[in-house]
Order: structure tokens, then C-alpha cells, then sequence
């Protein structure tokens, strides 16, 4: 399997997972690192044809089984949808998508009456992430004016 996960420690025996879009009930039986990634067995797989179905198919884990980030850390999937607004108080749109770079992730910010804005989640332009209000704060650095 490919691992998308900072976290493919928490795959231990016994762990429940979700797999595919119906997110079917699955629990570890073991794990393996193989080339790039794990080789994963499930209790309720019990041979190869039954394991060749679940090719393609991702796996889930609860949100509510996500480790704890340090703070200021974030997941991904609280960061997309938040309204992003400008430290001068302008709207700026939304964020619609995070690219990672390597470097530092960069926000994508869509607004309908201009183009999409690329912010790096970087400390002199991040200003404050408000998850209970669905905000970020941010500074635009120049150059990253819209």
C-alpha cells in the first residue's frame, strides 16, 4: 500500500481501518515496510483473492484516531475550506487546495472575482489559523498582493 500518513506507526495489530469509498469496516492483522511503502495484512482477509479486491482502495482511519499535532500544527483537512482574511481585513476567498513543496506547503486561495492566490505556510505570512471560526489570518508578503 501506498502510505499517505506522517503516522504509518499507528497501523499496529488489531487497529481499525476503513477501506474504499464505503468504507468498509477492516482491522489490522500486521504490516510490513516493502519498497516505499507496506505490505498489510487484515483479520477479515483470508487469501489472496479476497486481498486482489482491495487493490486500489484507500484506507481510512477515523478522525477521531488522528495523533495530536504539537501546537500550531495542523491537518490538512482542517486548513482546506477555512476563509482566509488579510491582517488589513480583506477577504481574500477561500483555501481550496494545499500543494507541498518540500519546503513549506502553500495554501491555494479561490476567490470568484480574482485569480487563485499561492500562500506559503510560513510564519511571516500565516498569521493566525482560527479553526472554531473557520479563519486564517495572513500577511501578504510583496509580490503576493492580488
Amino acid at each position: 500500500m501506498e502510505v499517505y500518513t506522517d503516522f504509518p506507526e499507528r497501523l499496529v495489530p488489531g487497529a481499525p481501518v476503513f477501506l474504499g469509498p464505503v468504507h468498509r469496516l477492516l482491522h489490522v492483522r500486521g504490516q510490513r515496510p516493502h519498497r516505499e511503502g507496506l505490505l498489510i495484512t487484515f483479520v477479515e482477509i483470508h487469501n489472496r483473492d479476497q486481498a486482489v479486491e482491495l487493490r486500489n482502495e484507500v484506507v481510512y482511519v477515523r478522525a477521531d484516531d488522528r495523533p495530536s499535532l504539537p501546537g500550531g500544527e495542523y491537518y490538512h483537512h482542517q486548513i482546506l475550506g477555512l476563509r482566509v482574511l488579510s491582517d488589513q481585513g480583506h477577504d481574500l476567498g477561500i483555501v481550496t487546495q494545499i500543494l507541498e513543496t518540500g519546503a513549506n506547503d502553500v495554501c491555494v486561495v479561490s476567490h470568484e472575482s480574482s485569480p487563485d492566490l499561492l500562500l506559503p505556510m510560513i510564519d511571516s505570512v500565516i498569521l493566525d489559523i482560527n479553526l472554531e471560526q473557520g479563519e486564517m489570518r495572513v500577511h501578504l508578503l510583496p509580490g503576493l498582493t492580488v
